[in-house]
Formats: C-alpha cells, sequence, structure tokens
C-alpha cells in the first residue's frame, strides 16, 4: 500500500503542475467550458489530449481505466484545431463534440490502429470492418477518440459471478475514491477514467447495469438510454433484447451533450433504432436541462432498493436527496410495491440466465463472423483459448485485488487531490 500511496501522490503532483493551458484549468473542465476555452484561445485540443494522454501515463498504472490509447489522437486534435471555429467559414466547425477526447469501452468497435476485444487476449488482432454506428456519430460530431477503456471482461459476462472489475488486458480497476472499494462493472474503466479527469466525456455499454452500477459507484453521471436510442451495430454484444450504448461524464450537461451525438436512426441496427428514433425530440435532450425541470414531475419510489438503515450515512443522503427534489418543485410517490419483485431482481430464478448465454453465443458468433480478420470464430474456440491459457486469462492480481484490506489509512483520489485520511 505505501508503494501505490507514493505512486498515486507523484502522479497526482505532477498532475497539479501541468492541469492548465495558458490559464484554462482543464481539470474538471466540462465540453461548454472545454468549447469556450478553444473559442477565446486560452485551450487547444492539441493540448487538451496531451493533458488527458500525460494524466493516463500518470495515473493508469495505479487505476487501470485505460487498456490503451490511440497513437492518432494527437493528429486528430491538430485537425480539430486546423479548422476554424463557429462564426467562420467552415461547414463543419461548431459541431456537439468539436475536439472533444472521447474515451471509448473496448467492446465498442473503431476502425482504425485501435483494437476491440471486450478485454479479453482472445480478441487481440481482430479488425473490424466499420467503426461502431455510435462512433461514426461521434466523429461525425467533432470528437476525437481518445482510446479504449478497461471494462470486465467480456462485459461481466466471463463467468456468472463476474470478474470484479478485471480484463486479461487492462488488468484489474480500481475506484479512485477509495482504493479498495469496489469500482463495479461492466463498464469500469468508462466510470474511473471520467472520475479521475483521464478523459472529457466516455462512453459505456449496458445489459444489465453496467453503466448505473460502475458510474454510482464511482460518483460520476452514467445515462442508460432506451433500448434502440442508440446503436448497437459494431458493438460486441451480450443480448439484442438489452444491450444498450449510454455515456459515462462528470456532469448530467455533458453527459446529455454526448447522449444527442449518438442517438438515432443506424440501418445497420434497423428495428430497434427506427422504433426507438421516434421518440427522439426535435431539438435534441439539451433543451431540457433547466433549473426548474423537476416542477410538476411525479418521481416514485419503489421500495425494496433502497433499505438503508435509519441513522447510516447512505439512510441521511438518501433522505436529502428527496428532500432536494421536492424543494425543486417534485412531486414523490413514496411506499410503491412492486409485484414479485423478488422474482424479477433474482437473475438465477427470473429466467435471465436462461436467455442470456443462448443470446450471447448468437449474437456473439454472429458479430466473430462480421470481422475482417480474427483469431476466434465462435464461443467455443474462446472457450478453448481460455482453457489454453490459464495464467494470461485469469491473472493473480484479480486474487490480490480481493484481498487487500479497506485500511482508513488507504489515500483517497478526490477530482485530482490526495487525502490520507
Amino acid at each position: 500500500m505505501a508503494q501505490q500511496r507514493l505512486l498515486l501522490a507523484v502522479a497526482v503532483l505532477s498532475f497539479v503542475a501541468s492541469s492548465s493551458c495558458r490559464g484554462f484549468q482543464i481539470e474538471e473542465a466540462t465540453i461548454d467550458a472545454i468549447h469556450e476555452g478553444f473559442k477565446n484561445g486560452s485551450l487547444t485540443s492539441t493540448a487538451l489530449v496531451q493533458f488527458y494522454l500525460d494524466r493516463i501515463s500518470q495515473l493508469n498504472p495505479l487505476l487501470h481505466a485505460v487498456i490503451e490509447v490511440n497513437p492518432d489522437a494527437l493528429r486528430q486534435a491538430a485537425q480539430a484545431d486546423a479548422e476554424p471555429y463557429p462564426g467562420r467559414s467552415c461547414s463543419r466547425c461548431g459541431r456537439g463534440l468539436h475536439g472533444i477526447p472521447v474515451l471509448l469501452k473496448d467492446n465498442i468497435a473503431t476502425r482504425d490502429r485501435l483494437n476491440t476485444t471486450a478485454g479479453s487476449l482472445a480478441l487481440l488482432g481482430s479488425v473490424v470492418r466499420r467503426d461502431a454506428g455510435v462512433v461514426r456519430r461521434l466523429r461525425r460530431a467533432g470528437a476525437v477518440v481518445l482510446g479504449k477503456a478497461n471494462m470486465e471482461e467480456w462485459a461481466n459476462f466471463r463467468n456468472l459471478e463476474g470478474t470484479g472489475g478485471w480484463s486479461a488486458r487492462g488488468g484489474q480497476g480500481r475506484n479512485p475514491y477509495v482504493l479498495s472499494a469496489n469500482p463495479c462493472g461492466s463498464s469500469t474503466g468508462s466510470a474511473i477514467a471520467a472520475a479521475a479527469n483521464m478523459a472529457a466525456v466516455t462512453l459505456g455499454t449496458e445489459t444489465d447495469g453496467s453503466i448505473l452500477c460502475p458510474a454510482s459507484l464511482n460518483s460520476v453521471v452514467g445515462i442508460k438510454p432506451t433500448l434502440g436510442l442508440t446503436s448497437r451495430a459494431g458493438v460486441i454484444p451480450i443480448s439484442p433484447r438489452q444491450d444498450t450504448v449510454g455515456p459515462i461524464c462528470r456532469t448530467v450537461s455533458d453527459a446529455v451533450r454526448v447522449l444527442d451525438a449518438i442517438v438515432g436512426y443506424d440501418a445497420r441496427d434497423a428495428v430497434a433504432t427506427k422504433e426507438a428514433s421516434r421518440y427522439i425530440p426535435r431539438g435534441g435532450y439539451l433543451q431540457f436541462l433547466r433549473t426548474d425541470g423537476l416542477r410538476g414531475k411525479r418521481i416514485g419510489i419503489p421500495n425494496g432498493f433502497f433499505n438503508y438503515p435509519n441513522g447510516t450515512v447512505q439512510h441521511t443522503v438518501f433522505l436529502q436527496h428527496l428532500d432536494t427534489m421536492r424543494k425543486h418543485g417534485a412531486t414523490l410517490i413514496e411506499d410503491i410495491d412492486i409485484a414479485n419483485l423478488s422474482v424479477i431482481v433474482d437473475v438465477l430464478n427470473n429466467g435471465e440466465q436462461i436467455a442470456l448465454p443462448a443470446e450471447f453465443k448468437l449474437s456473439l458468433d454472429a458479430y466473430l463472423s462480421n470481422l475482417s480478420y480474427s483469431p476466434v470464430h465462435s464461443l467455443a474456440d474462446i472457450i478453448t483459448f481460455n482453457n489454453a491459457h490459464p495464467i494470461e486469462v485469469w491473472s493473480v492480481e484479480t486474487f490480490a485485488f480481493y484481498l487487500i484490506p479497506i485500511i482508513p489509512k488507504s489515500p483517497i483520489l478526490v477530482r485530482g487531490l490526495v487525502s490520507i485520511t
């Protein structure tokens, strides 16, 4: 633990020394602030990307949030800087994510020099035919692809118990606030990177909790879109009935801006996106970010999910959140009973663990068959690979992580500051 504390302290001190660009404070910067910096000349996309690359180099040996960085990220940033900013003659400028570095979960395909492996060594070196649908939209919005985020291997579907934020390629992801705390998954690295200022914004995916859980446990904002609102084309699948792609960011406004950029119809995911795209509001979602947005809203508080013991910090904070919503004009409907809730949330008895393995096999085999090149061609091949490489695919680091005690004197990274408490 002493070595980890020293590494974290050195990384943070280096970060503090380099966290500004001509007066622009990059740490915690929102998309709005970044674009204002581009506009007034206090920031460039190149400087922003270099900052995040340095930040990844400093913190990733400890946090394991990023699997690989894009070797073309600086070139993309320089291209964004070369484009005149809004108000000048440039039809491609002023786009919603112009020059913004985005970190993608490692199951979201990019047709570039980055790998797409779902954290598995079995897919290392595979070649996709095209960008995922959401990546095409990000590029059209002007975003810079920063790299690929670590994730629970195979999106927490490597085994029934999950891997606790670990992958063979990325190692054990760690919660940046309390290193021994559960970072959750499967969008582990996306949430860690957002929390630790290792990227401006990130994308995750969810089948069942894989955006919401890591966003919650790493204290960032995750949006799980309605199925089909965002394209799943080019995303390593689990289930076409449940998979979705969404943003994980430090603020609600940033998450909404990213959501606006990635929603919409995709011919390669036609059935789901055609149906959902009918409900995308004209003018996007950003228009609904209002300080009085809760006024007149009815919010249900179902029983069975927030059973914090009276007097605990969780219970106190939960009640404070309810009071905040009331003060902003929301009507809360409490004590809602959901019939058969115990069965619904029990993955062993609600049918999910019957449906998902079958859907995973069919969907994954279909994904693999559409690759330009792959060292494996079926789920059976992947199982054979894992059995043939037990040390490489199940590192002792995983078990060591779970042996780390929750020590009160552990270092806590809070938005770039170290606190030894």
